[in-house]
């Protein structure tokens, strides 16, 4: 038991590490797309500089729960241990990204019905660098993800893969919009996107709140035709 508790910490030592240089590089991807967005008048680059900020928040709640596991792991405080705060702080990581997803598919349902002009150059631009950016958070992240059922962790790298995913997305349907002149598939794409990420924030969300609630969902009355917790 002493060696799981020593082999816990540290891996939340090493995804801790890991999510703060994933903060560092996100929170200087946005100011500058906030800068280079001010001084062009480039809203795609200053809407995409404030949508990383977002994930910069949750992914600094991550980081937060990393370092007070690590102190009251032993306090008295907490007499059962501290592991339910990497739960309780995906939860809520989760919750922003569901609130991502929402944002996502609602502009997209609009934008649909009421397309506007898009300025193709500087918004294949921007997704590109979003892209390039989250990719390498990704394979920051991805080495220790594998087998990972830290549920902080996990999180965060939800939300760094779905803004890769919805970069990926982004520049399909801008080239396809610029050069073939399909521009049914920006907010089509939209609607794809969005629709991923609430499906796997609301698998995030289910995942956590069973372990919070201590629910022994392999008990013949729990509410589960498969009778199990969930599915990955």
């Amino acid at each position: 038991m002493k060696h799981q508790h020593h082999n816990h910490f540290i891996n939340s030592d090493i995804n801790a590490k890991k999510t703060l240089i994933v903060i560092i590089i996100t929170l200087f991807t946005m100011f500058a797309e906030i800068t280079f967005g001010f001084f062009t008048n480039s809203m795609a680059l200053l809407s995409d500089g404030w949508h990383m900020g977002t994930h910069a928040l949750a992914l600094l709640i991550t980081f937060f729960a990393f370092v007070f596991m690590k102190k009251y792991h032993n306090s008295p405080i907490f007499p059962n241990g501290t592991y339910k705060i990497s739960s309780l702080s995906g939860y809520t990581s989760s919750l922003f990204l569901a609130l991502t997803g929402l944002f996502v598919f609602y502009e997209s349902i609009v934008r649909f019905f009421h397309p506007i002009n898009i300025f193709f150059n500087t918004a294949i631009l921007v997704a590109i660098i979003g892209l390039v950016v989250n990719g390498l958070c990704l394979l920051i992240m991805e080495s220790h993800q594998k087998n990972n059922q830290d549920y902080n962790f996990k999180a965060a790298y939800l939300h760094i893969l779905t803004d890769a995913m919805t970069s990926i997305f982004a520049i399909i349907a801008l080239l396809a919009g610029k050069f073939f002149g399909l521009y049914f598939l920006d907010p089509f794409m939209g609607i794809v996107g969005g629709s991923l990420i609430l499906k796997w924030s609301f698998s995030l969300i289910k995942q956590t709140s069973l372990e919070l609630l201590d629910i022994n969902c392999k008990h013949k009355n729990y509410p589960d035709e498969h009778n199990h917790c969930f599915t990955h």
